[in-house]
């Protein structure tokens, strides 16, 4: 089944990236990484960085699958605030995860800075919007403990919004250290880089069977076989690709656009990326050639849209939603897209060593922040092969046993801001 629909911005910034060969007979490797994605890529650069012999394949193409929809923007902060987190999973945890993603973000533009090509990478600061009087009292407690534990955020009220932005809310958190970037060029970039460190990479080899334990695991894949000591699922928004029981994933689907073009963005403060409290919550940040990309309006439903006036609905909102931002602008659409996302109950990625299948990783970014999740994966797994134990490890393991509680509590919050 396909993870979207509609037309796509980020492929035609770069026509004819690399291609990699197809399996054919046999190879051997100290790690196998299971898919060509976001995580995969990261996984498969930071493994050939650290000496570590390993192989990538992808069944279809490098960046074919969910890479081609994401809409490249790069925050710490989670779709689940971390004083939600802090009472779901103990204030400790939550900071210590919390201070992982930042951190992973200065770890992707360190990557970004090595890579051969430009891939957009910007650092930049985020705008987290009240989206009623309402949010001010939850969005309040958020910034003060972002604030207590050194986040640097800052809180912005109504009168500095007004001064910064043609719009009005009644406050807002703003963050710095997120960045924004051009997903599609990311990932064949880091694949290109990797292959040049020693990763060999196989496209159009879909992975048909695995057999064995670690350190002898056979894998049929393609028209070849992989014989590997260690398996890393990095299989995105498919996770019965991944043969575990473990994830119960739930699959929703949401919309983006990117406009042509504008003149007059300078009403766009420091191109500052924009959310909301609300949820389903309104995203947007601009792009090097002076586009807005925009999305949200999520849908509990797995499989994208399958017509053109279908999506259309759905653009015509983010387009109006941008509009009443921005009245002075007039977005065009150009692209627009239906895509599915992945979130877990507890609205934490599963990242690491599955304890009942010794040598299989697992590096499922699910949530707002796949990128960052991603290259958390990369270093826990890492560091994992190489015998260090990393200390976020215990907070997103595949094991970890989800609170009802706490999952039924952070689900109503979702419907009542979403009004389902």
């Amino acid at each position: 089944m396909s993870l979207y629909y509609g037309s796509l911005y980020w492929p035609a910034t770069w026509p004819n990236p690399p291609r990699y060969p197809s399996l054919s007979g046999t190879d051997r490797c100290k790690a196998l990484v299971i898919g060509g994605g976001m995580s995969g890529s990261l996984c498969g650069l930071l493994l050939a960085r650290s000496g570590i012999d390993a192989v990538l394949i992808e069944q279809n193409e490098v960046a074919s699958g969910s890479s081609l929809a994401n809409t490249g923007l790069i925050q710490y902060s989670n779709d689940i605030m971390l004083s939600h987190l802090a009472e779901q999973i103990g204030e400790r945890n939550a900071v210590l995860f919390y201070k992982e993603c930042k951190d992973a973000v200065l770890h992707l533009a360190r990557i970004a800075e090595t890579l051969p090509r430009d891939v957009g990478f910007k650092l930049r600061s985020s705008l987290y919007m009240a989206s009623s009087k309402d949010d001010v009292a939850a969005l309040r407690r958020e910034y003060e403990m972002l604030d207590r534990f050194g986040f640097g955020a800052e809180w912005w009220d109504g009168r500095r919004i007004e001064e910064n932005f043609p719009f009005r809310r009644e406050a807002a958190i703003v963050t710095r250290g997120d960045a924004e970037m051009n997903p599609y060029r990311f990932v064949h970039a880091v694949v290109e880089e990797a292959a040049k460190q020693g990763l060999r990479v196989y496209e159009k080899t879909p992975m048909l069977s695995v057999q064995g334990e670690r350190g002898r695991f056979v894998v049929r894949a393609g028209r070849g076989e992989i014989r590997a000591d260690n398996l890393v699922y990095a299989v995105g928004y498919t996770p019965e690709a991944a043969g575990s029981a473990l994830f119960a994933a739930r699959l929703n689907r949401s919309y983006a656009m990117a406009t042509k073009p504008l003149e007059g963005l300078s009403e766009w403060h420091q191109r500052f990326l924009l959310w909301e409290t609300s949820r389903p919550y309104l995203y947007a940040r601009t792009t090097e050639d002076g586009r807005i990309v925009a999305g949200g309006l999520d849908e509990p439903l797995r499989r994208p849209v399958l017509s053109d006036s279908e999506l259309r609905q759905r653009t015509l909102r983010l387009r109006s939603d941008i509009g009443q931002l921005f009245p002075g602008l007039e977005p065009e659409p150009e692209y627009e897209w239906c895509a599915t996302f992945g979130e877990s109950a507890d609205n934490l990625p599963w990242l690491g060593e599955d304890p009942r299948r010794p040598g299989t990783f697992y590096a499922l970014g699910y949530g707002g922040n796949g990128t960052v999740y991603g290259a958390i994966a990369a270093r826990l797994i890492r560091d994992s092969l190489i015998g260090e134990k990393s200390p976020v490890a215990p907070i997103v393991r595949p094991d970890r046993p989800i609170p009802i509680a706490s999952a039924a509590a952070a689900r109503a919050r979702r419907l009542a801001k979403s009004g389902r």
